[in-house]
């Protein structure tokens, strides 16, 4: 389900980027030694890997140096983190700004463009060492590239080090010179201690031991107290608490400016112990809320943290932050409970967030792929293994299919018929009784298993019912899939799921129907999904459906002499669109611009085109935020998505709307359409008109059935331009009766009906443990009507990244070998700008991790190279994926570079290539 980015989730607002900072401050010292390596080594120190320094002379030819200078040579590396280092500890002071500024190159078995780091190695006597990035650059060719950087340290550690790291093992890192200077070099001779906690805490005061010091009241009233309610209410550790009492709004809370102890581009955990208290409210949520306020005094709000607090016990709230941009002001705040009630605090940390490893990849011993785990699925011994979910009654009754459901057939391949038996469950008095099995020993954590299953119902039921696989996680429930059934035939289940954690006890049963109403199960099958094997027949698709055949045909002065000639043939960009979804504070991020540019072809606003974005109060417009991620847009020649005009779901609707009579409404909705539509015509390359119509209904209720086609028409009146799109979620995954295919092609086929020009389907694509066959089906039955398909808000999550990554993979295989999809968009891939946790391809401080380098070598697979001689009749062939490519023909004479574009066909192309 789509939601609001947790980063800016009430920001209409923009930042602007950092001033970079004078690296040639020709009046600070360099704090570096040996900074241009004149005296060989020292002072710095290979880590763990080997080390030399060549003169100008004797160099690397490519990398020209000053006459008499030497570079270092960084070799034998067989860790990305090995490099160069030196300890600086002696040499710099807490809450200085330093700015830093090298020369690096790379040479070797380069796979051009790489990036090269600078990180700080922070070491703690009590506490974990950490890892702070603080500079980078990329090199895309042979030769000298600048990297820059600046940090500031909030608190000394016991030991600083600088290294120089990033290009991949076996490549050589060169560095010619290294400089760091204080931006203020008095301010780091007087070497002044820093404020905050001595462990990191940027937090003044944090256990309030100095009572209220540091702290102040948000439209409220604080208090500081040893103990409460008849000292019922005593602090969970130290002396002390604090209350925000009086509070006659939900945002009054208590908070401290954080201004001059924050960085940007660096993440920060956030831990404060909470509790409630009075006004008869047993449990309330509470937020955690960063105020920034911008250079040009635009206001943006942060949400970091949320939970559940009560009034019996204190909660640990929890969460992280980043700034983007440079804020001239930052409050951080507890806020969230209704009016009258107090918010305790405790304790109240804040500190640069610890570098977690990464997640080793999954061991999993014996996966024994398309085994069903479910025991007598076939009934030939009775009901054994089976047992009654609540008060009802299972017997054996034959009749039921005997081939195997389309979806587990596609994962299986030839398998033995079904049995024709199923188990008929009577005598049901409530929606969840059904047959249950108990399956906790036959899983096996981080495997994903696809559901299979035939259901049918009895006689009886008024109306549609609902059918569900469902799996009994201990507390939690799973879906496993789930199917709606309106007549007497058998239906198929098709689902999956994934155990992440180790449970204690697996139940999986199938309920749904009405009480009162028979149920039929026949040929349950979970098994676990051989996701490779799959690949492999994806891939053959890919080729079919993505590649052209091309013929270069050579002409044109002395072109007969070119028979036998050697020629390179490299893709330079694929034409198929992948695209992701940004914010505005993303752009004052220098490196997830980067990011974005390089390694995406399209866009989408996550927030800043809605209509609550636009226009959060009657006449009250904020387009300046579109405005600017478009002009990025066009700098960049990125495609955008327009998302979205409307959006049907009554929680996303503005209130001054909701308080409209039907033809103010009608208008206000006319008003929206031609504004934005006027403004942008011709920028936005799609649209989605009303978000989500299989989830909400808040205009069609308010303004008859026939708003939503009158929508797509005036769009498409104002707008010719754009593609019109339908979007929504859980089309694809086989668990929401309300989104499934079937009731997307039947909206669809309504809206045409009426005169709705629908060119698009979305699929928005917030999905868990996918499995192929059960998307592929999805795609298969709406790719019937024609229309091209797009994955809308794609994003996938596990704590796992390995696995996070195969479940990407699954997902762009799969959309991107079925010929009807047009375009894939990922819902974000910067950890703490992603509506869901655990999806992030970057992590935020700006390190790829193993999903995000999953997604790049898709891309890179998905890019064609080749190269061979002309033959005789001044041809060459090949096969290649649609898009860009160069041409490089070496004669003996000289160097030819071509472009070429190889478009969607059907026919070979044949390009003629004139010399």
């Amino acid at each position: 389900m789509e939601t609001q980015q947790n980063n800016n989730g009430n920001d209409h607002s923009e930042t602007v980027s950092q001033n970079m900072i004078d690296s040639s401050n020709s009046n600070a010292p360099n704090i570096i030694l040996n900074h241009d390596f004149s005296r060989g080594l020292y002072s710095w120190h290979p880590n763990c890997c080997d080390g030399f320094v060549l003169s100008a002379d004797s160099g690397h030819s490519g990398f020209s140096t000053k006459p008499g200078g030497n570079y270092a040579v960084v070799s034998n590396r067989k860790e990305c983190w090995q490099g160069l280092e030196q300890d600086i500890t002696s040499r710099i002071s807490p809450c200085s700004t330093y700015s830093i500024s090298a020369r690096v190159g790379v040479s070797g078995l380069v796979q051009y463009p790489t990036d090269v780091l600078a990180t700080l190695k922070l070491e703690y006597q009590n506490s974990a060492t950490s890892y702070l990035p603080v500079g980078k650059t990329s090199v895309s060719k042979e030769g000298w590239e600048k990297l820059e950087g600046t940090f500031s340290l909030a608190t000394m550690p016991d030991r600083v080090v600088f290294y120089l790291e990033g290009p991949a093992p076996g490549v050589d890192l060169l560095i010619e010179s290294v400089i760091i200077t204080c931006s203020c070099p008095s301010e780091c001779n007087n070497a002044r201690p820093c404020s905050g906690d001595g462990d990191g805490n940027i937090i003044l005061n944090p256990q309030f031991d100095d009572g209220l010091n540091n702290w102040s009241g948000r439209g409220c009233k604080i208090v500081i107290h040893d103990s409460m309610a008849d000292g019922k209410i005593v602090p969970l550790s130290g002396k002390l608490f604090a209350s925000a009492t009086e509070r006659t709004q939900s945002w009054n809370g208590i908070q401290q400016e954080i201004t001059e102890r924050v960085q940007r581009k660096l993440a920060y955990e956030v831990t404060a112990v909470v509790r409630i208290f009075g006004n008869n409210v047993t449990s309330a949520d509470i937020r955690a809320t960063l105020w920034v306020q911008t250079p040009n005094l635009r206001e943006q709000y942060i949400g970091i943290a949320n939970l559940q607090a009560t009034d019996k016990d204190w909660v640990q709230l929890q969460g992280k932050f980043l700034l983007n941009g440079s804020p001239k002001r930052v409050v951080i705040y507890i806020e969230g409970p209704p009016a009258g009630t107090d918010i305790l605090v405790n304790s109240f940390v804040v500190k640069h967030a610890e570098k977690i490893a990464p997640s080793p990849p999954p061991v999993i011993e014996n996966p024994a792929f398309g085994v069903n785990i479910i025991q007598n699925s076939n009934l030939s011994d009775g009901t054994n293994s089976w047992f009654p979910l609540g008060n009802c009654t299972l017997t054996v009754a034959t009749g039921s299919p005997h081939i195997l459901p389309p979806m587990a057939r596609d994962s299986l391949g030839p398998h033995e018929p079904l049995s024709g038996r199923c188990i008929l469950v009577t005598k049901r008095t409530q929606t969840w009784m059904g047959p249950a099995q108990m399956i906790t020993d036959k899983l096996k954590l981080l495997l994903t298993y696809q559901v299979s299953a035939w259901v049918k119902i009895g006689s009886g039921a008024t109306g549609p019912q609902n059918v569900n696989v469902a799996l009994g996680v201990d507390s939690q429930w799973v879906n496993g899939g789930q199917v709606e059934i309106n007549d007497d035939r058998w239906h198929e289940i098709g689902g999956s799921f994934r155990i992440e954690k180790q449970p204690s006890k697996v139940m999986v049963y199938v309920q749904g129907p009405a009480a009162g109403v028979d149920l039929m199960l026949a040929g349950l099958q979970i098994f676990p999904v051989d996701r490779e094997s799959r690949f492999k027949h994806l891939r053959r698709q890919t080729d079919k459906i993505r590649k052209r055949d091309v013929t270069l045909k050579f002409s044109g002065g002395g072109s007969s002499s070119v028979l036998g000639t050697f020629i390179k043939v490299r893709q330079m960009q694929n034409s198929f669109p992948f695209g992701s979804c940004m914010s505005r504070t993303n752009l004052d991020n220098e490196d997830f611009v980067n990011f974005f540019v390089k390694n995406f072809n399209w866009a989408v606003f996550g927030n800043e085109l809605k209509w609550y974005w636009t226009e959060p109060q009657q006449g009250n417009f904020n387009y300046s935020d579109a405005d600017e991620m478009l002009d990025l847009c066009k700098k960049n020649n990125i495609e955008a998505r327009g998302h979205c005009i409307f959006w049907e779901v009554d929680g996303t609707v503005q209130q001054w709307i909701k308080a409209l009579n039907k033809n103010d409404m009608m208008t206000a909705v006319q008003n929206r359409l031609t504004g934005l539509l006027t403004r942008y015509t011709g920028k936005f390359r799609h649209y989605d008109v009303n978000n989500e119509m299989l989830h909400g209904s808040f205009y069609q209720d308010h303004l008859g059935k026939d708003i939503r086609a009158n929508m797509f028409k005036t769009a498409n009146q104002l707008d010719p331009s754009a593609m019109l799109f339908v979007n929504d979620y859980h089309v694809e995954d086989g668990c929401d009766t309300r989104s499934s295919p079937e009731k997307y092609i039947e909206q669809i086929l309504d809206l045409q009906e009426q005169g709705a020009p629908v060119g698009g389907i979305g699929i928005q694509g917030h999905i868990d443990s996918p499995v192929g066959p059960v998307v592929c089906s999805a795609l298969d039955k709406l790719g019937i009507l024609g229309l091209p398909i797009w994955f809308t808000e794609l994003d996938v999550s596990s704590v796992n990244e390995h696995v996070r990554g195969d479940d990407l993979e699954v997902m762009l295989r799969e959309a991107y070998a079925h010929p009807a999809v047009d375009g894939i968009m990922l819902w974000g891939f910067w950890e703490l700008f992603m509506s869901r946790d655990n999806a992030h391809l970057v992590n935020a401080e700006g390190e790829l991790n193993e999903a995000g380098k999953r997604y790049l070598a898709l891309k890179k697979e998905w890019l064609s190279r080749t190269h061979g001689c002309i033959d005789e009749q001044g041809q060459f062939a090949f096969r290649g994926f649609h898009g860009t490519y160069v041409l490089e023909i070496e004669t003996v004479s000289k160097k030819i570079m071509k472009t070429f574009v190889v478009d969607k066909g059907d026919s070979p192309l044949v390009v003629s290539i004139d010399l």
